[in-house]
């Protein structure tokens, strides 16, 4: 790994640089191969511990959370996105969430900002993948002047069921806090009115440069996908809502955001067995900055290992 990207003179790619004034970082560079990969932090987003497994007994979720040093009602989700360096394009893997100020969530919503302080300059990307619609990985694209700055040929990669789905959304398995499923709504309904232009639509399984290709999973939503980087003999997969911190330990228990949990579980299994066979590095939305590390089988369950960080 390396911290500083191999880029042109010319390219506004530049993580090396400092942040602006912030005391804890929020990215970290890494190379996948020939590819420049960074991980931005879009913040942190307080909700219900029991969002985290609503299907479990909460005295094991109690105790789940005590064993990581948690509190019991709510915490912190860490909120993570992604950009890409492959070839000549520059991709944005998710969009973050955005700054609603009726959402009153100060600490989130910080994605845009920090581009700008890695002189990531918005017209610079190329292509953006959004691993599913839910308004933490779209709502950057509705801050107020974002759109302006984007490139007009901007192609913006979703699955086909995941926009289908989003204009008559089922909310009937999922467990949310009140007022959550309006909120997802009208932010999707939003995004495709405003973006359906740049929409490029797949099935299963898209290409979206060299070594960059996104793979429908479902589960979380009809149209979740993944997204495989891969170079020479080293890949990394962000897996978006996939998985979260207690996905690991507890593969089945059920995230109160997802819409087909028992799918959402098969997903999760299958993609953390996967990855513990492979050795490869995973990145993903909710799992603590910066997200990398890898994932060993531990029984029937998984452990997470995370990297240590290259300075």
């Amino acid at each position: 790994m390396s911290l500083q990207l191999n880029v042109p003179a010319d390219n506004s790619f530049h993580p090396g640089r400092p942040g602006t004034g912030e005391l804890v970082p929020s990215r970290y560079a890494l190379k996948i191969g020939e590819i420049d990969v960074m991980v931005v932090s879009d913040g942190v987003l307080p909700l219900p511990t029991k969002m985290l497994g609503h299907n479990a007994d909460p005295t094991v979720r109690a105790r789940w959370m005590a064993n990581q040093f948690l509190p019991s009602d709510a915490f912190d989700w860490p909120l993570n996105a992604v950009v890409v360096r492959s070839g000549e394009q520059i991709i944005l893997l998710d969009a973050g969430l955005g700054l609603d100020p009726d959402l009153n969530l100060p600490r989130a919503g910080q994605l845009i900002k920090r581009l700008e302080a890695a002189d990531i300059d918005l017209t610079s990307v190329t292509d953006l993948v959004l691993t599913h619609l839910h308004m933490d990985h779209i709502g950057g694209l509705l801050v107020e002047g974002v759109k302006e700055k984007l490139r007009p040929d901007l192609r913006i990669h979703v699955a086909s069921a995941e926009a289908k789905f989003w204009e008559d959304p089922d909310f009937t398995y999922t467990k949310m806090p009140e007022g959550f499923p309006d909120a997802l709504r009208a932010t999707a309904k939003r995004f495709l009115s405003e973006y359906r232009s740049h929409l490029r639509l797949f099935d299963d399984e898209q290409q979206v440069a060299p070594g960059v290709v996104a793979r429908r999973t479902g589960g979380h939503t009809p149209g979740h996908c993944v997204i495989r980087i891969a170079s020479g003999s080293d890949a990394l997969t962000f897996a978006g809502d996939a998985v979260f911190a207690v996905g690991f330990d507890q593969p089945d228990w059920h995230n109160g955001f997802e819409h087909d949990p028992e799918e959402a579980a098969r997903v999760r299994i299958n993609l953390l067995r996967t990855l513990s066979e492979s050795g490869e590095l995973l990145v993903a939305t909710h799992l603590p900055f910066p997200s990398v590390g890898r994932v060993a089988a531990a029984g029937d369950a998984f452990r997470w290992v995370p990297v240590f960080w290259d300075y």
